[in-house]
């Protein structure tokens, strides 16, 4: 019981400990409100590069898949083109 007590104390020393900090958060709040503004337009300003960036890269995967698409022919190509060898071979032997 005395362990579970204390761990309350200290959760409640803890909570103290955050109110102070948020007040503390709070009053430093103030002034940066207007520099908040401000980065928050920077972040919003990174989004839109990242957004567009995004689309780069989507671009880039679409043409990889496409890449990819070539490569799978390219391979099912030469899957046909050894069947054909393969039935000449049998040919022969008889």
């Amino acid at each position: 019981m005395a362990a579970a007590k204390k761990a309350v104390a200290k959760k409640k020393a803890t909570k103290k400990a955050a109110k102070k900090a948020v007040k503390k958060v709070a009053k430093k709040k103030a002034p940066k409100k207007a520099v908040k503004k401000a980065a928050k337009k920077k972040v919003a300003k990174k989004k839109a590069t990242k957004k567009v960036a995004k689309k780069k890269v989507a671009k880039k995967k679409a043409a990889k898949k496409v890449a990819k698409k070539k490569v799978a022919k390219k391979a099912a190509k030469k899957k046909t083109a050894k069947k054909k060898t393969a039935k000449k071979k049998t040919a022969k032997k008889k």
